[in-house]
């Protein structure tokens, strides 16, 4: 099952056992996949038409009446077009919005670079007290979908429409707030986020293993609050931190993983994101490899990195 097939379940699972759960839209029942909420829930489900400031006013209206609103678009509309009223009308005003922005990074591939957000996290970080969420695979969303939804205020949730991986077994414990350790190891720990780049964080831990670096993996599923007990227990642990996401450096995850440690617990941090560019049309492997986020690119540099510090 993939990715949007677990958020439309996992979203009419709640809304059976809670009649404040209710769906908006910017014309995507089909695209995200949750004309299955739609039929079961006709009258919980709001199409918003290609309005999406108009959809995050609506929303926010139904937080003030005590519904518990999922409204929904391509993350480069959530973030860019409808940021003023996501964050005046939900965040400043205290109410209880749950935003998906969708196909985050290169995963909006075909659509191209106008869809293609790179920024999106650096725009919802600013935003006070909002919970940002970005799961590497649909078990991990399934199990943060009611903790998100039950949240105190709003939250940003990050993933790709069509996407289906497996990285957790079916078993484990997720929990919002904190970041599950997916590998031990000695030398380095990489911090990575989101659907693109756990998988090559696991990766390139292994290419890594093979060259004598012992790399420890995280998955930082909640970015904002961030598990910063965690960070810090492994920047003790390891000589250096790396942290590999989909989305550009500046701004984002690495930048508020280097920006806790600065403070707290100084040691190197190795970054791997976007540089400053702009997106474009092309497969997901084509932008991930023009990108430099595949494991086989990363590995090398963070090797010479660590070497250096030895």
């Amino acid at each position: 099952m993939g990715m949007r097939e677990t958020y439309t379940e996992s979203l009419i699972r709640l809304a059976e056992k809670d009649e404040r759960i209710c769906l908006l839209d910017a014309d995507l029942r089909v695209g995200h996949g949750t004309k299955p909420f739609y039929d079961r829930f006709p009258d919980r489900a709001i199409n918003c038409g290609v309005a999406e400031a108009n959809m995050l006013g609506i929303a926010a209206g139904l937080a003030a009446g005590g519904k518990i609103p999922f409204a929904e678009t391509f993350g480069c509309f959530a973030a860019r077009r409808a940021f003023d009223q996501f964050f005046i009308s939900g965040n400043y005003a205290g109410l209880n919005v749950k935003l998906l922005g969708s196909d985050p990074g290169v995963t909006a591939a075909f659509n191209g670079g106008t869809h293609m957000p790179f920024e999106d996290l650096a725009l919802m970080r600013a935003i006070p007290g909002l919970t940002i969420v970005s799961p590497c695979d649909p078990y991990s969303l399934g199990e943060l979908m009611e903790p998100l939804a039950y949240s105190d205020g709003c939250v940003y949730l990050r993933m790709p429409r069509k996407a289906e991986q497996q990285i957790y077994m079916g078993n484990e414990k997720i929990e919002l707030g904190r970041g599950k350790v997916l590998k031990e190891g000695s030398d380095i720990t990489i911090a990575a986020t989101g659907f693109v780049m756990v998988p090559e964080a696991l990766k390139a831990a292994e290419l890594l293993d093979k060259d004598g670096i012992s790399a420890a993996v995280i998955d930082f599923h909640t970015i904002k609050p961030l598990d910063t007990d965690l960070i810090e227990e492994w920047a003790g642990k390891t000589t250096m931190i790396v942290t590999m996401e989909n989305h550009q450096k500046s701004g984002g995850f690495g930048g508020a993983v280097a920006e806790h440690l600065s403070s707290t617990k100084p040691v190197p941090v190795f970054r791997i994101g976007i540089e400053d560019r702009f997106g474009q049309v092309g497969t997901e492997a084509f932008l991930k490899q023009d990108y430099g986020l595949t494991a086989e690119q990363s590995a090398p540099l963070i090797r010479d990195f660590f070497y250096k510090l030895k």
